[in-house]
């Protein structure tokens, strides 16, 4: 498994078949490759196929978070995600906040991420 802190040659045309086959949808690519220039991406390759990525959205100085952090569902469970978030905090510029899906809490949890604050979220109006 290869490693990558700040992959600034993660591409749209490699991530998005990566992340339709954890979250599908319709993404567009160019809009993904202006996401991907934005955000710190800790990924793992195996065999040079994307099979793990954290995605970190910082400030620089005073707010950062974690936008997602995604494995392959072929590669679960073998301690990809734990080392990737290790990765994310030995390098991130600021402190993490981030939400957990009700199911993945235990996960940070058993990673040494402590509870915070309560999330909340302010939909986008799409009229």
């Amino acid at each position: 498994m290869e490693y990558k802190v700040d992959d600034r040659t993660l591409r749209a045309d490699v991530f998005l078949p990566f992340v339709n086959a954890v979250w599908p949808g319709e993404y567009d690519r160019e809009r993904t490759q202006t996401a991907l220039s934005k955000t710190i991406n800790i990924t793992a390759y195996d065999s040079g196929t994307l099979v793990g990525c954290l995605r970190i959205l910082s400030d620089g100085y005073y707010f950062g978070t974690i936008t997602e952090l995604l494995v392959l569902p072929s590669h679960q469970r073998r301690g990809i995600r734990s080392r990737l978030l290790r990765l994310a905090q030995a390098h991130t510029p600021t402190m993490l906040y981030f939400g957990a899906q009700p199911e993945a809490q235990a996960f940070y949890e058993k990673n040494g991420c402590p509870r915070g604050l309560t999330a909340y979220t302010i939909p986008k109006d799409h009229r």
